[in-house]
């Protein structure tokens, strides 16, 4: 199988949560719609209201890699929302083994 998962976590600055939420829920909407796309959704970490965490199923990494790398909407997120994220936590690709 040559399907690819992503968890990306990303923290939200002090008193922009609401930004960040905003941006991500527009992120996921249009990256849901996208060709090769299997699954995308947003959580919010419920003991931080800052936390946000991504689960991406992509059904290979090169779709994968054209939605991050020629998708409108991740190119406006990194030149717009990227202002509303204090760090990102963690980014992992995921190969299921079991």
């Amino acid at each position: 199988m040559s399907d690819i998962h992503v968890v990306a976590i990303l923290y939200a600055k002090e008193g922009r949560e609401d930004g960040l939420r905003a941006d991500l829920m527009t992120l996921t909407r249009k990256s849901a719609a996208e060709e090769g796309n299997l699954r995308y959704e947003l959580f919010a970490d419920a003991n931080d209201g800052r936390r946000f965490v991504l689960v991406e199923h992509w059904r290979d990494a090169e779709a994968q890699g054209k939605h991050h790398n020629q998708s409108e909407h991740i190119a406006h997120f990194h030149a717009h929302g990227e202002d509303n994220v204090e760090r990102r936590e963690a980014v992992h690709f995921l190969k299921r083994i079991a």
